[in-house]
């Protein structure tokens, strides 16, 4: 079996859900270190990591370049690459960029529903795109190596944050807004855009993002990932779970809130009391990666492009997108 890739996590981790994804096979996760925290407290989220790699080495180790996947996968240990859903560790500095990569960050969203300081978050009335700091960032993080993912920006700003930037992108958890319209959802001029330059798509599992929420069906959203792969290629398609496994309800409000509002923001159209939903029955939790497997398979892919969507796609983007970009030194 190919491997598996997971690339947005945001677990409340526990030896539980280490074991969990040795059940599941998976080989490698995506996970969110940092929503609105600064630099400081970003450090203090990778010293919190470093003590579960010492204590959990047995089933996890840091991911760094495409090789430690294969490295993991081979120890039957799951690698971790560590994710920002916000610019907000690198503050309003452009040299923190390249020291939060060699801290191990190696994707960072340029916003994170609001307007940032380098773009406008998807939750925005307006739209004006990437800012000047903003192209200045994206040529930085080209440079060393680290991800531009758009998975909370809005439209304008995903597309030319595609543009400016000289090596492909990823939205690393979302699905296609005509398959459900959810403002976290992408256009299709997004996609097109996205495939056209060699970027990522990963599928979010996370109710909001899926049509029928907690009841949407695992044939649903196989035939979903099925008429995106004919639509755009099967070659940029991936998966991006976006689960949020045992983390307590207030932490919804910490993710959409931080610091930057004393109001409640409901965020996706809600005004329900902002909570977890439910997962869908197919995908609890990582234990399930082999019925998305199954689950592709019927509804007609090929094994080969089973294992491409399954983690091949993103090992390969890995690859080159980690590592020193020499031309621009």
């Amino acid at each position: 079996m190919s491997v598996t890739i997971d690339c947005l996590q945001y677990c409340n981790w526990s030896r539980k859900i280490f074991e969990q994804m040795r059940e599941g096979s998976l080989d490698a996760v995506h996970v969110t270190i940092a929503y609105h925290e600064d630099f400081r407290q970003t450090v203090e989220r990778v010293s919190e990591w470093n003590r579960l790699f010492q204590e959990h080495g047995d089933l996890i180790v840091a991911g760094r370049q495409a090789v430690d996947v294969i490295n993991a996968r081979e120890q039957n240990k799951t690698a971790v690459f560590f994710g920002f859903q916000n610019c907000s560790p690198i503050e309003a500095d452009i040299n923190l960029v390249e020291v939060c990569h060699q801290l191990g960050a190696r994707f960072m969203q340029l916003s994170y529903n609001n307007q940032s300081l380098l773009a406008t978050g998807c939750y925005e009335t307006e739209d004006p795109g990437i800012t000047r700091m903003g192209r200045q960032v994206i040529a930085e993080m080209n440079r060393v190596g680290l991800v531009i993912d758009m998975s909370h920006s809005s439209e304008r700003s995903t597309l030319e944050a595609i543009e400016h930037s000289s090596r492909p992108i990823a939205i690393t958890h979302a699905n296609p807004a005509h398959w459900h319209p959810a403002l976290r959802n992408k256009s299709d001029d997004v996609l097109q855009a996205l495939s056209e330059t060699g970027g990522m798509l990963g599928f979010s599992m996370y109710p909001h993002h899926l049509a029928g929420g907690s009841q949407c069906t695992l044939e649903s959203f196989c035939q979903m990932v099925a008429n995106t792969a004919e639509r755009f290629g099967v070659s940029h398609i991936g998966l991006g779970s976006d689960l949020c496994q045992d983390q307590p309800d207030s932490v919804v409000e910490w993710m959409r809130n931080g610091r930057w509002t004393r109001e409640r923001d409901f965020g996706e159209g809600s005004k329900a009391a902002p909570g977890f939903p439910d997962q869908p029955a197919w995908f609890r939790d990582n234990r399930d990666f082999p019925t998305l497997r199954e689950g592709l398979s019927h509804v007609g892919f090929q094994q080969s492009e089973v294992n491409l969507i399954m983690g091949e796609n993103w090992l390969r983007f890995f690859e080159h997108a980690f590592s020193q970009n020499e031309s621009s030194l």
